[in-house]
């Protein structure tokens, strides 16, 4: 019995160690103080400063460190996705869909910020804003369940995410960690297509797929006054992506149906 729980373990090794790495060093982090933990977070972060400065360390790391908060109210929500992309994609990809993400959405995010601060659209403070956590590599994790999802709801999926990821950064004015969510959702999605045929799908994953979502929805809103127009906005393109992809499915079977 102890063998088989230890071998259902293994199955999200990745998830387990990475995880119990964030709240270890969100607990050390707060034990030492907020002085030591905004110089750490200031060390870590992935900004226009420490990256002109050739700080590269700063793209993992960064995914190791935390803004201040109680890890423990949503890291029950990263367990259940990592998890969830781990069984079905296995280790390897996890890895790579999480890196993916949060080392490309990153350095496109900085792209873009150089390139509009080099033309006086933003201000000189915008290379010292902090910009750590695991956020970036989260979401393209769940992009990458995009071709695990049954045809039938695959539409609707894609639908609701891509506005939910468009909605977010354009009704917070264009916040460049929003715009970085909706660039690492793609990433994730195109990445997942490389991925091959995932495992199937159980009741419990299923579980674990309403946890993510849910999850990766308060990524991308937070607590903002965007919650409302967002949600309005994915459910609208959920709908219309269902019914285009219903369309091609019935289609698709006339076709067959009526053979060569």
């Amino acid at each position: 019995m102890v063998l088989a729980a230890l071998s259902r373990l293994a199955r999200i090794r990745v998830t387990l160690g990475y995880t119990a790495l964030l709240a270890a060093v969100a607990t050390v982090l707060f034990l030492l103080g907020p002085h030591v933990r905004d110089k750490v977070i200031r060390l870590a972060s992935t900004n226009l400063h420490n990256l002109s400065d050739g700080r590269i360390g700063t793209l993992l790391g960064s995914a190791f460190v935390t803004e201040p908060g109680p890890v423990y109210i949503w890291l029950p929500g990263l367990v259940a996705l990592l998890s969830l992309a781990e069984l079905i994609w296995r280790s390897g990809r996890l890895v790579v869909a999480f890196l993916v993400g949060h080392v490309g959405a990153t350095l496109l995010v900085a792209a873009g910020l150089a390139a509009a601060l080099g033309a006086g659209f933003l201000s000189h403070s915008v290379r010292y804003l902090s910009d750590v956590g695991m956020s970036y590599g989260a979401v393209a994790v769940l992009g990458t369940l995009t071709p695990a999802i049954p045809v039938r709801l695959r539409g609707a999926w894609i639908g609701w995410w891509l506005a939910v990821a468009v909605g977010a950064a354009g009704f917070s004015g264009g916040d460049f960690t929003n715009i970085g969510h909706a660039v690492a959702l793609v990433l994730g999605m195109g990445v997942g297509t490389r991925f091959g045929r995932p495992s199937r799908w159980t009741p419990g994953r299923y579980f674990l797929l309403v946890v993510a979502a849910v999850f990766c929805y308060l990524i991308f809103v937070g607590t903002d006054p965007v919650i409302v127009p967002t949600m309005g906005l994915g459910v609208l393109a959920a709908v219309l992506a269902s019914r285009i992809t219903r369309r091609r499915l019935v289609n698709r079977t006339l076709a067959l149906a009526a053979g060569p």
